[in-house]
């Protein structure tokens, strides 16, 4: 999905933040705007003479109603706006309520009010709501119980070359573990990640992800070389309906977030890409406020995981009762004088096989089922995961 473009007061108000976070020097700005250097001078200065009023259009004669929200309350609502540019104005005053809760700030209704006219709100497009999904979040009860993980659409850094952004957040808190652009999102890119992540956190219960590569594949149970190592640290790798990313909605939106916070316009190579993940990623821990946490940031909510990175990873145990195979490097099993097909993602890898009817056997990989494997046919069709 391409990121969506901005409009110009957008444009002049994300330059305006750049040049008070002394990100860019003037040339820099001039180069990412593709304005001359004399269009960002005359920008500057009529922001520092004139504030944000400066930046529209047209200027506007202050409110004096007796009732009106004070100049400098207006003003400290602007300036936060302009360094957190994806805030909404319930995030906005609450977040200056947190940083200065001695001052009287209005209701949310009349921040956004203040913020529409100096065109810094952008309407809210309409759209069918989707009735909620419930069972993606059943035992979501804790940190760390289940996290989920995706790539975000990937796009161009103005180098022209292409960044896949690899997300993880923990479902109960909302706290982002993860946002690092790649150049491919491939298992050989991806799985590092994932270690530096689960050496920094610990280890959660359960995986949700969709049934892309390299989170899944087409062999016997769906499973990956991704997901097969997920089972052997003792992850559960849930997968949502495939095409059903709203069964994924907290994960969905925090990508929605990332899209408007850290990637518009894109920057200059994939390092200084990095850079603004890191930045969007500390504000969305630290300083974002969330709805649905009472409007604290996910940092006062994510506790680290009890369960730790092993030295080691540990060999899958089976019970006597079941036959063990080991999986050859082709994916085959050995099966009464015969090679039976398995999966390929589990080359090397021990599965079990429980006798369940005369001919027909349940086959596991540890804790995770993969299927019925019927020995006249030779044949394991895959069963249907919960």
């Amino acid at each position: 999905m391409p990121w969506k473009e901005t409009c110009a007061m957008d444009q002049k108000v994300q330059m305006i933040g750049n040049w008070l976070e002394e990100e860019f020097s003037i040339t820099e700005l001039s180069e990412l705007y593709e304005v001359s250097r004399t269009t960002i001078y005359k920008w500057i200065a009529r922001y520092e003479e004139r504030g944000p009023e400066g930046l529209a259009e047209l200027s506007r004669e202050p409110l004096r109603h007796p009732n009106a929200t004070p100049q400098d309350i207006a003003e400290k609502l602007i300036e936060m706006k302009l360094l957190h540019q994806h805030f909404g104005p319930k995030k906005i005053v609450a977040r200056l309520r947190m940083q200065h809760p001695e001052l009287h700030w209005p209701a949310v209704s009349t921040a956004g009010e203040i913020l529409k006219r100096q065109g810094l709100v952008q309407p809210r497009k309409k759209r069918r709501r989707v009735p909620p999904y419930t069972q993606p979040f059943l035992g979501c009860d804790k940190p760390n119980a289940v996290w989920s993980a995706d790539f975000k659409g990937q796009f161009y850094t103005g180098d022209g070359k292409l960044c896949y952004p690899l997300t993880m957040s923990d479902n109960y808190s909302r706290y982002l573990l993860q946002c690092r652009g790649l150049s491919r999102p491939t298992h050989e890119q991806t799985q590092p990640w994932f270690e530096w992540t689960f050496r920094e956190y610990g280890l959660p219960d359960a995986i949700r992800t969709d049934n892309g590569a390299p989170f899944a594949s087409l062999s016997l149970g769906g499973l990956s070389r991704l997901s097969v190592w997920f089972i052997k640290l003792g992850i559960m790798p849930e997968r949502i309906d495939s095409g059903h990313p709203e069964q994924n909605p907290r994960h969905e939106r925090m990508h929605r977030t990332l899209k408007e916070a850290a990637a518009i316009p894109p920057k200059h190579n994939l390092l200084e890409q990095q850079q603004a993940f890191e930045n969007f990623k500390y504000e969305f821990n630290y300083e974002r406020p969330h709805e649905s946490l009472a409007q604290k940031p996910p940092s006062s909510v994510y506790r680290a995981s009890v369960r730790p990175y092993p030295l080691r990873i540990p060999q899958l145990e089976y019970d006597d009762d079941v036959i063990v195979k080991k999986i050859r490097h082709g994916g085959e099993m050995y099966w009464k004088g015969r090679f039976i097909y398995v999966s390929q993602a589990l080359a090397g890898e021990l599965i079990a096989l429980k006798q369940i009817d005369d001919y027909l056997w349940e086959i596991r990989f540890g804790f995770y089922p993969l299927g019925v494997f019927d020995e006249l046919t030779g044949k394991a069709p895959l069963l249907k995961m919960c």
